[in-house]
């Protein structure tokens, strides 16, 4: 992994010193080298900073094809590279590096844009076509490394990160339409960010640029079956079982591989662990294929309803890993808030971020540069509870009414941590009109919509009253909606499959695996890799039916039985539980707590644009009498609120 920079500028001739000062802002996403290319008329720069994984001396980007006519630079991993590159041999061309990444300029060379399909592993990439003029820019299919661009002065800016933009010239702003959306919604739109002017290359989708045109062009998707097409548990046990050990086969099979490819690497490559189904399977499976034990890293909390070490030391003894704890307490929590605000470029809504934050320093300081993680899981295996709730509300045939309100109990007393951040607190009559929207729209209304919009309409008594005015005819869940292809990916799909398309193309790409996964990574130079959005192993589960991915109250049914053989049996009968830090932000004298009162009180709250200071005030001022149970559900919003605050400073951003 890496990062990169990128110029188009056909008017103004592109500044090297401009270009190497983007790039010195990434230098912790490649410290291991930097270099830039700039073309003869200047109208283009390429700029990268390494992170060597893979051909230690000889990878140095931008990459060029035999006569220069294409030149690349790409943040990521390629896998199976060494087949293709045989292939790409046999046709007649010339190879200079031993490096994954040198495959894209001569795929491009053959196949044009259509050389993503070709591509398999997480990346971001642009590259210079000489001869055609063009600019051509993609990311990887689920939004697992970033893309970031922006138009100043006429000249095109591209980067791994928002800040190398600001570096370039872009001014550091605002925007409040995004801000908007994402307190009703707790997460953005595919190509958003806070940013004004500041967009990214959505997953999937590849941009072109030329002199005077820009395009954005779709090239995957999900396209999950149509609900006639999900077959369903089946009447006869005995079909069912053997439906089930083919799910399972195959599952196991494609999951294998994804995991064999990701520990291909020239340096040590680890483990990160919690006492989840999805790490442990990743553990399991990687332990079959080293002749050494994998080191695994695993976070500790000093609360027990959060600390999951027990079980990740069991799984690790299980498969004879290496098991690195990392204890963190709340004043490490507020150690790091301010560097991770910094890293993430987004609102936090949980420590969480900040833990993964120290697990990441914890692997580097250890001299490991490469993890496996196990995210994406719970987005293509329906791991989440609400996506469950939706399968007991919304696919109701053949289910009796009494055991679907038994069951709907037993999950919101099962998942009470999650209650009113990822499950609603209440049901969905009540909340913001864009609730009704959004019923008829998509025929229901999504679990993690109806929590997270419930929030923010709650959270819009602390806002601006001249902000909230100037946004009050908005619609952030239809604008989401504007911006997906509901037709051909949403209709007539079964109300899981939607709500797990609609959760991957907000919450996954600008949460998941953003402030949770690569910008807590890549802030100390450590690659995570996920075999879970491997995307032979996401096309093989979106064609299995809902009942293989949740099977009564049971998530995940189909990776149980797939990865039992290398997992602990507590592990296999464990329910979900999401990874959280526990909250501090409510948490009356934390070192949490006193960042939250010191920054809401200050002049920092007063410089951002969207917040009633009189009503956070307030808000803090009862504080203190509030029970322990009601102050809690408040750790959310104050943790947001404190994080644009921070986000703010940290940036300059401007109205």
């Amino acid at each position: 992994m890496c990062g990169i920079v990128a110029m188009f500028s056909p008017e103004v001739p592109v500044a090297g010193a401009t270009l190497d000062r983007a790039l010195g802002t990434l230098e912790h996403r490649g410290p291991d080298g930097r270099r830039h290319w700039i073309s003869e008329d200047r109208t283009v720069g390429l700029g990268h900073a390494r992170l060597s994984i893979i051909d230690l001396a000889g990878g140095t980007q931008p990459l060029e094809n035999e006569d220069g006519s294409v030149r690349a630079i790409v943040n990521g991993e390629l896998y199976g590279f060494e087949q293709i590159r045989e292939d790409l041999e046999a046709r007649g061309h010339r190879f200079r590096t031993g490096s994954d990444s040198e495959i894209v300029v001569h795929l491009y060379e053959e196949y044009g844009a259509q050389c993503l399909h070709h591509l398999r592993g997480e990346f971001a990439l642009v590259v210079w076509d000489q001869r055609n003029q063009r600019l051509f820019c993609a990311r990887d299919r689920f939004g697992i490394k970033p893309l970031f661009y922006a138009v100043h002065g006429g000249t095109l800016v591209l980067a791994s990160e928002a800040k190398a933009l600001f570096a370039a010239g872009v001014p550091a702003r605002w925007d409040g339409e995004a801000f908007y959306q994402s307190v009703a919604m707790a997460a953005l739109e595919q190509d958003r960010t806070l940013f004004a002017g500041v967009r990214q290359v959505p997953p999937g989708h590849y941009l072109l640029a030329s002199r005077g045109r820009r395009q954005v062009i779709r090239y995957w998707d999900f396209d999950y079956p149509l609900a006639g097409d999900d077959p369903g548990l089946a009447r006869d046990e005995a079909t069912q079982a053997g439906a089930d050990r083919e799910h399972a086969e195959r599952l196991r099979a494609v999951l294998d591989e994804a995991v064999r490819l990701r520990l291909r690497a020239d340096v040590p490559v680890g483990c990160y662990l919690s006492g989840g189904l999805d790490s442990c399977a990743v553990l399991g499976l990687a332990s079959r294929h080293v002749s050494r034990p994998i080191r695994a890293f695993t976070l500790s909390f000093d609360r027990p309803e959060y600390d999951e070490l027990s079980i990740a030391r069991e799984m690790a003894e299980r498969c004879g890993a290496e098991l690195v704890p990392l204890p963190v307490t709340g004043a490490d929590l507020a150690d790091d808030l301010r560097a991770t605000i910094w890293h993430a470029e987004q609102v936090i809504i949980n420590a969480n971020s900040i833990a993964k934050f120290r697990l990441s320093r914890a692997v580097r300081d250890a001299g490991y540069k490469v993890v496996l993680t196990g995210e994406g899981s719970d987005e293509i295996l329906a791991g989440y509870p609400h996506f469950r709730r939706d399968m007991l509300l919304y696919d109701r045939k053949g289910q009796d009414p009494r055991q679907v309100e038994r069951l709907l109990a037993e999950l919101a007393a099962a998942n009470t941590i999650s209650r009113g951040l990822l499950m609603p607190a209440a049901d969905g009559s009540a909340g913001p009109p864009g609730f009704e929207a959004l019923r008829r729209r998509l025929g229901y209304l999504p679990s993690f919509l109806e929590a997270v919009g419930a929030g923010g309409h709650r959270g819009r008594a602390l806002l601006d009253p001249g902000y909230l005015a100037a946004m009050n005819d908005r619609e952030p869940f239809g604008a989401m909606l504007d911006g997906l292809d509901v037709r051909g990916q949403l209709a007539g799909r079964s109300p899981v499959h939607q709500s797990m398309y609609l959760w991957s193309k907000t919450a996954l790409p600008n949460f998941i695996l953003s402030v949770l996964g690569d910008r807590m990574e890549m802030a100390h130079s450590v690659e995570g890799r996920v075999p879970f959005l491997d995307h032979r192993v996401v096309e093989t589960v979106r064609d299995l039916p809902v009942s293989a991915k949740i099977r009564g109250m049971v998530e995940k049914h189909v990776l149980r039985e797939a990865t039992r053989p290398v997992i602990t049996d507590t592990v296999y009968r464990r329910q979900k539980h999401p990874f959280l830090a526990p909250p501090g932000a409510a948490a009356l004298g934390s070192p949490l707590d006193e960042i939250v009162q010191q920054t809401l009180r200050g002049p920092a709250l007063r410089n951002v644009p969207f917040y009633d200071a009189k009503q956070v005030t307030r808000l803090l001022d009862a504080l203190p009498a509030l029970p322990p149970a009601e102050r809690a559900p408040l750790d959310v919003g104050l943790m947001a609120m404190t994080s644009v605050c921070l986000l703010g400073e940290l940036f300059g951003l401007g109205a």
